[in-house]
């Protein structure tokens, strides 16, 4: 369907075509005819990337009224670049509507001089959920004329803990507002937030529910954990035009990785919590001018990122939920380019695989991990075509030539050839001459054992002891799903415990109480970082190898009979 035959004024469609756009993706097609006819509560569940914020922002600027100096419209998004992204793509859209005042409101930047622009007046808002219910609280913004309310990437705000900024934020809105909520799956707090706020909601879906973006191809490798940094750099050396993002659990590991990454010679940079703003927004600015190849991030660091043009998503370690898997691999295949996730696996986490499987709706490939002359034949043929495809400055070059032929003249032309091409080759010929077989199943096979992680769907829950060749201790603290805690948070609990990246293990969350396997190295500094921690006011205690059983421990090395010891928490 064109943008022209929605009924939209010729001040938009100038600033659409402006853009290079006339033909609606599929989730402005089911929306924006509805917003332009009638004033309708929308649920919008489509990936990032397909267009949402045409969706949702075209027909909304349309009924703005310019005479009235106050907010109209709010839009919330979960971070700073997210939020950024919006108001520039607003801007772009109503460039010819010459009084439209749209301002940005986020953390990480003066709130003052945001104050100062909604005092000037602003006719849109788009802003984070803790900035403005920081100015909501101190009266700095008056959201009573506000018409439409826009929840962009909802899911994302309810993981990162916004959802009583949302309640706090959408009560001091009209009751009559139109709320249109877009989100990439529809997670439980959707569905309650849709029931609370939301009157009669339509629900159009883009795709089937919750599942990944159709252009994107999913794959693993399945390798030895002391082997997934080298499978890393064979995933990106395969792939010489790589653009894409790497997934790591936590910030630790991030700036590890992203650091032996760097002192390979490759173009990477990390993105993680310590970084300050200032700092992050360079390295965004260098990864989105793709004066780097390979960004390094968490999922929290990564949150609500807007970048286009990834052709990878590198899963380091999976995520700890199919819904995070989901919005990783949304990052890529976007505006109808393909894109390729690829997830880095150890055999303990094939259970994992399936279940992602069953949640994605969508086949994940398994695939050998590239070899050392696989690696080295994509990189030669990059190579080569990239010499056919070099623009020649001949004003400049030719004076130099005469002379280049001369120390040329004793050699054939094939022998030339072959010369500059291992001139620029030999490194990588010299890297994987004896490169070893990273895949699990070719190894067992050499070793005349039976080959596994044959595809059979395992599972990935197991007594603590090794990992990957690596000893692993289970640490049991007394915080769980009464406290809300969530996996992520664990990760974050542990990786802030202990000043070395380390390998993390099975999760269980039980009502009073989790654990987490760690490797044997770290556990005590686990367990004593642990036990000076404050959690949500509790205090944390941490214990080495008990097995929690209702509620209580039992030391796990007394076997299945004749238990002697059981440790009560005693207030659990």
């Amino acid at each position: 369907m064109l943008f022209k035959e929605m009924g939209l004024s010729p001040e938009i469609l100038k600033g659409i075509r402006d853009l290079g756009f006339d033909c609606a993706t599929p989730i402005q097609e089911k929306v924006i005819p509805v917003l332009m006819q009638e004033n309708r509560d929308i649920i919008g569940l489509a990936q990032t990337g397909t267009g949402k914020t045409a969706a949702f922002g075209l027909p909304a600027i349309e009924k703005i009224n310019l005479d009235l100096n106050a907010p109209q419209l709010l839009i919330l998004s979960p971070t700073r670049e997210l939020c950024m992204q919006i108001a520039r793509d607003l801007e772009s859209f109503g460039k010819y509507i010459g009084r439209l005042k749209i301002t940005a409101v986020y953390g990480g930047a003066s709130m003052e001089q945001q104050i100062r622009a909604l005092k000037n007046g602003s006719h849109i808002v788009v802003a984070t959920p803790g900035r403005i219910h920081d100015l909501v609280r101190r009266r700095r913004i008056d959201l009573s004329q506000i018409s439409t309310l826009v929840l962009d990437e909802a899911d994302e705000m309810l993981k990162m803990g916004f959802r009583d900024d949302l309640d706090a934020i959408l009560s001091e809105t009209p009751d009559g507002k139109t709320t249109l909520l877009f989100s990439a799956t529809m997670a439980p707090g959707i569905a309650a937030i849709a029931r609370k706020y939301m009157h009669k909601p339509l629900e159009f879906t883009i795709g089937t529910k919750n599942s990944g973006a159709e252009n994107v191809t999913h794959i693993y490798h399945m390798v030895q954990a002391r082997d997934r940094y080298s499978a890393l750099k064979r995933v990106v050396d395969y792939h010489p035009g790589i653009y894409g993002i790497v997934f790591c659990r936590t910030r630790l590991e991030t700036k590890e990785i992203a650091g032996r990454l760097m002192k390979d010679g490759y173009n990477a940079e990390a993105l993680h919590g310590d970084l300050t703003q200032a700092q992050r927004d360079y390295v965004m600015q260098k990864f989105r001018e793709r004066n780097l190849s390979v960004l390094v991030a968490t999922d929290v660091a990564a949150r609500g990122l807007d970048v286009g043009g990834l052709t990878h998503i590198i899963n380091y370690n999976l995520p700890d939920d199919s819904e995070a898997y989901t919005h990783r691999s949304g990052r890529t295949g976007r505006a109808g380019k393909t894109g390729i996730t690829v997830s880095i696996i150890n055999m303990n986490e094939r259970g994992r695989i399936g279940q992602i499987e069953s949640a994605l709706r969508k086949k994940i490939e398994k695939r050998p991990v590239p070899g050392g002359q696989e690696i080295c034949e994509r990189q030669l043929y990059n190579m080569i075509d990239r010499m056919q495809n070099t623009e020649v400055a001949h004003d400049q070059i030719d004076p130099f030539m005469g002379k280049v032929y001369e120390m040329l003249a004793g050699l054939p032309k094939e022998e030339i050839i072959k010369r500059m091409v291992s001139l620029e080759f030999n490194r990588f010929l010299d890297y994987y001459r004896d490169a070893p077989d990273l895949n699990i199943e070719r190894k067992a096979a050499r070793n005349g054992s039976p080959a596994t992680g044959d595809g059979n769907r395992g599972t990935s829950r197991r007594p603590a002891g090794k990992k990957g060749g690596r000893s692993m201790s289970r640490v049991i603290f007394n915080i769980g799903k009464g406290k809300n805690i969530t996996k992520r948070e664990i990760i974050d609990l542990c990786a802030g415990s202990n000043s070395q990246s380390s390998e993390i293990g099975n999760i269980e969350i039980y009502k009073r109480a989790s654990s987490v396997e760690v490797e044997s190295r770290i556990a005590t500094d686990v367990i004593n970082g642990l036990n000076r921690t404050v959690y949500k006011g509790i205090r944390i205690e941490a214990e080495e190898n008990y097995e929690y059983a209702g509620n209580d421990f039992r030391d796990r090395n007394k076997g299945p009979r004749g238990r002697k010891k059981t440790k009560e928490w005693n207030g659990w």
